[in-house]
């Protein structure tokens, strides 16, 4: 499969996954920030860590704050699993405030690798979310798939989509499609192990009524040990 047949079948599939229905959208702009870490413990098994800063309502407030950490382990060169714990705080415009514990469980796979550096990944994660102001549990299944194509030397182009699949009903989700994440945007690396991901990520958010449409401004810093 040629790169070129590659980029046009994801670029169709991202510009086909970001347009918005013919209902009407609320829209809004957000500012989110985020610091990965991966630590290689062994060849085989390792840890990552990572906090995100969401900034909502025109990025005029913290609207959502998230801590997570997994342990991992590789299976080989392009799989590897890992099960992990997030803490999630969400304090929107009206609502009353959720304290989110969520364990999850993720598969990651390499599905392409050429000798020109472009890749395509795909993480599977399932979550089962609880929170302090509810009594039952969400359970939610999420399918994110990573497109990087080089663009010079040290810079590449990265873009990927990740929809949300409720699986049950509770009192803070109505099952079904929720949320659907579109990103592209380019990595810079600033030293060895270290690369910063500044892009546009649209996240449209799937309502009863009116749905919302997130126009963000997302920075993620990654770093691996």
């Amino acid at each position: 499969m040629s790169l070129r047949r590659i980029s046009c079948g994801m670029a169709a599939l991202f510009a086909a996954s970001v347009a918005s229905p013919a209902q009407a959208t609320e829209d809004d702009f957000n500012v989110w920030l985020g610091q990965f870490a991966t630590i290689n413990a062994t060849d085989k098994a390792y840890v990552r860590i990572e906090a995100q800063e969401r900034f909502t309502n025109d990025a005029d407030r913290l609207g959502q704050l998230l801590l997570r950490s997994l342990v991992g382990y590789r299976i080989d060169k392009d799989v590897n699993i890992g099960a992990g714990y997030a803490y999630v705080r969400t304090d929107p415009v009206g609502p009353a405030q959720l304290n989110e514990h969520r364990f999850y469980q993720e598969l990651n796979v390499r599905l392409l690798s050429t000798e020109g550096g472009v890749t395509l990944d795909s993480r599977t994660r399932l979550e089962q979310r609880t929170f302090e102001e509810r009594e039952d549990t969400s359970w939610r299944l999420r399918n994110f798939v990573q497109l990087r194509v080089p663009v010079s030397q040290n810079n590449k182009i990265v873009a990927y989509t990740e929809p949300f699949l409720d699986l049950n009903e509770t009192g803070v989700q109505r099952g079904g499609l929720s949320i659907w994440r579109n990103f592209v945007g380019l990595s810079i690396p600033l030293a060895k192990n270290i690369e910063i991901v500044p892009g546009y990520l649209n996240q449209h958010v799937f309502r009863e009524g009116e749905d919302r449409s997130d126009h963000t401004l997302n920075i993620n810093l990654f770093t691996t040990f």
